[in-house]
């Protein structure tokens, strides 16, 4: 498996001993280079890589990976009268059963909560002005669906949810607020009655609702209507009870965590919540133990998961402050945990990857999250267990899907990316994946999830268009990626010449249909100007199997990219809005054109192009070389 046009990026180092006067594939038809030498590999794989802005550490700045452990996620250490409490309450009885001669006090709440997260004012004011505004999709409240199977799956998340309310908060004063919202509120509950098997009833929309309530209580309880006051109390604590019985037979851990939180909340904020409380403290701490990874990435890996589970902490936590009372010490601890991981996905711009359904969230948002989290650290490099691989050299971020896609019991809008890349340079996105799955039913159509979620609409190779692993309705994920294998290590510079980052990843998802294994090769210059790959396919017996087979590797790009091929087909130069110019060459096959898409952080469909690399070669496998280099 010869590589044409390339020094081996193979699994030994490149032969450096080339004659004086040798080329390279030139990056443009007109012109020729010197041969770019690949550095020799060091010996000890195990280097920590510290970026230009890191060299002066910060004292306060805690190191992931280094000073973190994933704790010991136990029951809270309690005395033998709280202990019997918990107990009774987990069998089921009620409060006024556990303490039956204190008097049982009134259905109220007990403190207000200080909101520790802003929403999206335009959102509020789309509400104020009687419209959900919902990744980019405007839609009537008066039109919307209160009960029913009938939202797309961001909207039921949104509405029943009862995520709007953070948005309203941000979108006005109190009082020109507060109508809006127990207008709603009244229209939901007439909607919902009763619990029933709806998406309204999902355990983590009840969490996140019940959640909202206890955190934005102010603006559904300062009308003057008594009535729908007690009302609103008693629908509380209806839910609450509810909540206490189902928390268990969530969906998915993110959801069950949600609903624990939920249940604190209450315990918390209400009278006599104090059994609650316990219970509910016992709960959220086994339900964080199984929600994450060693390195702190959620099992579901995606980041929009990630940013939830650090919301939903940070809203608890404030309602601890609001009684005060002490935190949980796993609250903090997994906030310590969560950080890095999300830090790992964002690129220059300070936005977020597009990775599992997201969309590029915005730097704003990411910074409202992560300073409300209260933990300052770095990103974290090599989240093994998360699956992703981060290298910054210079201006430039590389991001590398290097990890199986999650089980089904933990997938939210799962994607087929493995060994999925992103690039960015300063704040200019060059190679990127298109997103938007979790945003589908806004401004990216319903109809389109399914095919986002693809291994086509990542950056990296398919063989006949089928997906490295199955993708399923509902967002779920089926057979195929089950084991990846990883390595990373620094290639030591020579003389005068910058050193370069080696990561080197293969999976197994064609395996079983075509007996190949797909190995995936990036090396990144130590100054961010270069990156060089190679996708291998490997026979995974030791016979290969006959015919041929067609292959496709592509390369989406960020928007307002303006393209230009070279003579011979196989090349192409990039100009960036910023002025930069870099080429695309590919070692081997031409270099195709073709029309794609890029999902925002606010869910908008950005029309963008993909380079394609198609080639027909053999089962017994083949190896595909292609450089990406800045010109100017």
């Amino acid at each position: 498996m010869a590589t044409r046009g390339f020094p081996d990026l193979g699994s030994r180092p490149a032969d450096n001993s080339s004659a004086a006067g040798s080329r390279a594939i030139p990056l443009d038809a007109t012109k020729e280079e010197p041969l770019a030498e690949t550095p020799p590999v060091s010996d000890e794989p195990a280097v920590r890589y510290v970026a230009l802005d890191e060299e002066r550490p910060d004292p306060s700045i805690i190191e992931p990976g280094r000073a973190l452990a994933l704790a010991d996620f136990a029951p809270p250490s309690l005395g033998a009268g709280d202990r019997l409490v918990r107990f009774a309450y987990g069998l089921g009885l009620p409060a006024g059963a556990v303490h039956p001669f204190r008097k049982r006090g009134k259905t109220r709440l007990t403190a207000t909560v200080t909101p520790p997260l802003p929403g999206d004012p335009a959102a509020g004011k789309a509400l104020r002005a009687g419209h959900f505004l919902i990744h980019g999709f405007k839609s009537p409240i008066a039109d919307t669906a209160f009960s029913g199977p009938r939202l797309p799956p961001a909207f039921e998340r949104m509405v029943h949810g009862f995520r709007w309310l953070r948005d309203l908060e941000s979108g006005g004063t109190r009082a020109q607020c507060a109508q809006v919202a127990e207008r709603i509120l009244a229209t939901w509950l007439a909607a919902n009655p009763k619990p029933d098997p709806t998406p309204a009833w999902d355990v983590g929309n009840v969490g996140h609702r019940l959640l909202g309530w206890m955190v934005h209580a102010p603006l559904l309880l300062s009308g003057q209507d008594r009535a729908f006051r007690s009302r609103v109390l008693h629908t509380i604590e209806d839910t609450a009870r509810w909540l206490d019985r189902r928390v268990g037979k969530a969906d998915d851990r993110l959801s069950e965590v949600a609903g624990w939180c939920a249940l604190v909340a209450v315990g918390l904020l209400m009278a006599d919540g104090k059994p609650r409380r316990l219970y509910g403290e016992a709960g959220l701490v086994r339900a964080l133990g199984e929600l994450v990874g060693d390195d702190g990435g959620v099992l579901s890996r995606s980041p929009l998961c990630q940013i939830e589970a650090i919301e939903l902490l940070v809203s608890l936590r404030a309602c601890y402050e609001a009684v005060r009372a002490e935190p949980l010490p796993q609250i903090q601890t997994m906030l310590t945990l969560l950080v890095p991981p999300l830090l790992a996905l964002l690129h220059g711009d300070g936005a977020l990857g597009n990775w599992q359904g997201a969309g590029a969230v915005s730097a704003e948002r990411i910074e409202q999250v992560v300073r409300a989290s209260g933990v300052r650290t770095r990103p974290l490099r090599d989240a093994r267990q998360w699956g992703y691989q981060r290298t910054s050299a210079g201006k430039a971020v590389l991001q590398f899907d290097a990890g199986p896609p999650p089980v089904a019991r933990h997938t939210r809008d799962g994607c087929a990316s493995t060994l999925a890349f992103e690039f960015s340079h300063g704040p200019e996105r060059l190679i990127v994946n298109c997103g938007g799955a979790a945003f589908a039913g806004g401004l990216i159509p319903l109809r389109l999830e399914q095919g986002l979620r693809a291994t086509a609409a990542h950056s990296t190779l398919t063989i006949d268009d089928f997906n490295s692993t199955a993708v399923l309705i509902n967002g779920r994920l089926g057979s195929g990626v089950s084991e990846v294998e990883v390595d990373r290590r620094t290639l030591s510079a020579e003389g005068t010449g910058p050193g370069a980052t080696r990561i080197e990843a293969s999976h197994n998802g064609y395996v079983g249909r075509y007996g190949l294994v797909h190995r995936r090769i990036l090396i990144l210059r130590d100054d961010g100007t270069e990156l060089r790959g190679e996708d291998l396919l490997v026979p995974a017996g030791r016979k290969g199997k006959r015919g041929m087979i067609g292959v496709a590797l592509r390369f989406h790009l960020g928007p307002h990219i303006e393209l230009a091929a070279s003579a011979d087909g196989k090349g192409v130069t990039l100009s960036l809005p910023d002025g930069s110019l870099w080429q695309f060459r590919s070692g081997r096959d031409a270099v195709g054109i073709e029309e794609s898409l890029w999902a925002d952080g606010l869910g908008r469909p950005i029309g963008t192009r993909q380079l394609v690399v198609t080639a027909k070669v053999p089962r017994s496998g083949e190896s595909f070389s292609w450089l990406l280099k800045k010109m100017r």
